[in-house]
């Protein structure tokens, strides 16, 4: 048999070349970067190389697998930290700031099964997303002023987004291990000392709501003071009612001839038996 095909070497090449092909459709190798799944006409036969959460690199089953030829194909998917960049968008805040917003997220594909079922390639899984994260962003910037990305609450608030944005992700069988904001800037064209001056304005506004309930708290307990110090008069002076008489005359005198800045100047022509002087006369 060997010499017929090596005295006809088309034969041999045709030998070759079908025993190479037979080989490719049967042996495949799977990286160890890679998940892949074994698909039998068009259906999930079987999966190499899953990912496993703590797994030492090279025992992972990466390597050679075999597959039955012509029916089966292999459909690779990555298992490394994939990343999605998300385009530019406009948030608004709670304070009315339009702000011009970069972020970025990273994921890896935990489950090939789901996410091949769910949405095929990851091309396509990057782009959802990236939409997700898009209107994360904007639900959760949108319950907050700006100042909070200025402040270490912005911690908590991309922490928000990744629950949110991982809620999503686990329908198609990735985790959302980072998210992050890369730029937040304001709009071209508003300075920030317009975006401080609405700040500005924000807090005199608060400062006034403040104050005026200040002051009304103050007016409550004057006149609830003046309303006690009456009554402690009343109850004293009810006691000596000859010392009231007393007491209020002075007063009269004490308006009446030094004024309200006790300075004088003030000319009276009375008799002096007009009953207003009798406490002059000490009756």
């Amino acid at each position: 048999m060997f010499d017929t095909l090596f005295r006809h070497p088309l034969r041999l090449l045709v030998a070759v070349v079908a025993l190479l092909v037979v080989l490719q459709q049967t042996l495949a190798i799977v990286p160890e970067d890679k998940q892949a799944l074994i698909l039998r006409f068009g259906q999930i036969e079987s999966t190499v190389n899953r990912y496993k959460p703590n797994e030492d690199f090279g025992r992972s089953g990466a390597g050679l697998v075999l597959r039955v030829p012509f029916t089966d194909s292999i459909q690779y998917i990555d298992k490394r930290v994939l990343g999605i960049n998300m385009e530019r968008q406009q948030v608004l805040s709670t304070d009315q700031q339009r702000l011009q917003v970069d972020a970025f997220a990273r994921f890896r594909i935990t489950n090939p099964v789901r996410m091949y079922t769910a949405i095929r390639t990851e091309e396509r899984l990057q782009q959802q997303l990236a939409t997700i994260l898009g209107s994360s962003l904007r639900n959760e910037l949108g319950k907050r002023p700006f100042a909070t990305l200025l402040s270490p609450e912005r911690g908590a608030v991309m922490d928000n987004i990744q629950i949110a944005l991982n809620r999503e992700a686990n329908k198609y069988g990735a985790e959302i291990i980072d998210v992050r904001i890369k730029r937040a800037d304001l709009p071209e064209g508003e300075t920030l000392q317009l975006a401080f001056n609405r700040m500005r304005t924000a807090r005199q506004q608060v400062a006034t709501a403040i104050r005026a309930e200040g002051q009304k708290e103050a007016q409550i307990i004057r006149g609830n003071a003046d309303g006690e110090a009456a009554r402690i008069y009343a109850e004293s002076f009810g006691k000596d009612p000859e010392f009231y008489d007393f007491y209020r005359a002075m007063r009269s005198y004490e308006s009446t001839f030094l004024g309200q800045n006790n300075q004088g100047g003030t000319s009276i022509i009375l008799s002096p038996d007009n009953d207003y002087l009798r406490r002059f006369r000490g009756n």
